[in-house]
This record gives structure tokens, C-alpha cells and sequence, in this order.
């Protein structure tokens, strides 16, 4: 797999997931542009700072970004320890905002979305998700939500299982007006600095049971991998799938 002379935008990038696959992108020839609301902690080739939960500072950031746009890696997110709608803003809403505004400048390239396997009942509520899909906009997406709330408990998943959703749905019509493709992928527990926050939010009798289940959490930098090789020429012909890359989980509970 090689990306070299694509120049790769990557959300979240000043840690976890989003770190690891900066890390691995520049090894493999890319130039990599972070974004994120905390400062960069690792080298990268660019840097914009933003807010996804505010469109405005979505769009002052995209301002600042290259006019050439190859790859773009949503992995930036918060658990469901936020409240439903900060977690709605900056797991969905803001991604999409993000994602919508780099169409013109994306020509030929791809996307990626890191959901998780916590979207994996998506089909449950399919026709809300695809309602959700349809909204026009970051506004409009949140005068939905604000008629059809999510339970706090459980408004993470919602928001996972939202985004596959929005990933085919509209991977889908990028693919056919303008040769992007966007894919997602579900990993599962990940040593990131959040996984306690999952741990917390999910419950210890939920984690024990799963945690019996599974060899281990991944670390960063086996997600890392699947996600480059979606936004490489390699994957050319892939789009619309949300890949697990959870070390058997989903298998588990096919």
C-alpha cells in the first residue's frame, strides 16, 4: 500500500485512533493535515484547529485547508458520557458538515468514517437513521433530533449506528456524481485515552461479559491499517461498507 503524493486530512488527529493513523499515513508517503480541538502532539505536515460541534468553526477550518484533497478520515469523536447533544454535534452532525463542504475539492478520493462496533444494531432503526440521513443540513439535522431524541443512555450507539447509515446512503451517491468513495469501519475496545469513558458509559457487567468473549482490546495502531488501505488506490473499487475491525466481535454476535 502506498499513499504517496496524496495529501490526507484525518479529524481526531492528536490522539488515539485519529494519531495513529497520521502516524501511518506520513510512513507511507502521504501528507497529513490534523485537525482537532487539542494541540498535535505527534508531527504532521499541517494542522487546523476547529470545533466540530459548531458549524461556523467548521467552516473557517475547511477555509484553511488545501484546495487538493485526496483522503479525509473522520476519526475524531466523545463518548456517550457527553451530553446527547454535544455528542450528536461532534459524532454526526459536525462530521457530515465537515464531510459535505470537502465534496468540491475531493474529486476521485475518499472518505472514512470510523463508526464502532456499538453501531452494530443499525438495522433496528433503520427508518429513523435514513430520516436523519435525508436532513439538509447541520441545522435542519439538529431540528430533527430535537423532535426525535435519543436516549442518553444510549445516545453513542445511536449516533454510531446513525453513521453507518449516512456512510452508505450517501457513500452511494458520492461514488456515482463525483468518484468519491466513502466507507466506514467498527472497531471495538481500543486502548485509547477514552476507554475508560467506555467502560463507565457501557457498564463493568457489560464489559466483563464482553471482555470474556475477546482476546483484548486492539491498540491504535492495528485500526490504523484498514482505514489507510480504504483511502488507498488499493480499495479503488470499495465503497458503501462499514468494515468491522474488532478482533472477532462482530462475528460473535452474527
Amino acid at each position: 500500500m502506498t499513499l504517496h503524493g496524496k495529501t490526507i486530512v484525518i479529524t481526531g488527529a492528536s490522539s488515539g485512533i485519529g494519531a495513529e493513523t497520521a502516524r501511518l499515513a506520513r510512513f507511507s508517503g502521504a501528507r497529513v493535515i490534523g485537525m482537532d480541538r487539542n494541540d498535535p502532539m505527534i508531527t504532521l505536515d499541517g494542522f487546523v484547529k476547529v470545533d466540530l460541534g459548531q458549524p461556523e468553526s467548521i467552516d473557517a477550518a475547511v477555509a484553511a485547508l488545501p484546495e487538493r484533497v485526496d483522503a479525509l478520515v473522520n476519526a475524531a469523536g466523545i463518548s456517550g458520557l457527553a451530553d446527547r447533544d454535544l455528542v450528536a454535534r461532534i459524532n454526526y452532525l459536525g462530521l457530515r458538515h465537515l464531510t459535505e463542504a470537502l465534496v468540491p475539492r475531493m474529486q476521485g478520493g475518499a472518505v472514512v468514517n470510523v463508526a464502532s462496533i456499538l453501531g452494530f444494531d443499525w438495522r433496528q432503526r433503520l427508518d429513523a437513521h435514513k430520516a436523519l440521513a435525508e436532513t439538509a443540513d447541520f441545522a435542519t439535522g439538529l431540528q430533527w433530533l430535537a423532535g426525535n431524541p435519543p436516549p442518553q443512555e444510549t445516545c453513542y450507539q445511536y449516533f454510531k449506528e446513525a453513521l453507518v447509515v449516512w456512510s452508505k446512503k450517501r457513500g452511494y451517491r458520492l461514488f456515482m456524481d463525483h468518484d468519491i468513495r466513502m466507507n466506514s469501519v467498527a472497531p471495538g475496545p481500543v486502548f485509547t485515552p477514552i476507554l475508560g469513558e467506555f467502560v463507565q458509559m457501557l457498564g463493568e457487567e457489560r464489559v466483563a461479559a464482553d471482555a470474556a468473549n475477546i482476546k483484548r482490546p486492539a491498540i491504535a495502531d492495528e485500526i490504523a491499517p484498514p482505514i489507510l488501505f480504504l483511502c488507498s488506490d488499493a480499495a479503488r473499487w470499495v465503497t458503501g461498507i462499514n468494515l468491522p475491525v474488532d478482533g472477532g466481535i462482530d462475528a460473535l454476535y452474527t
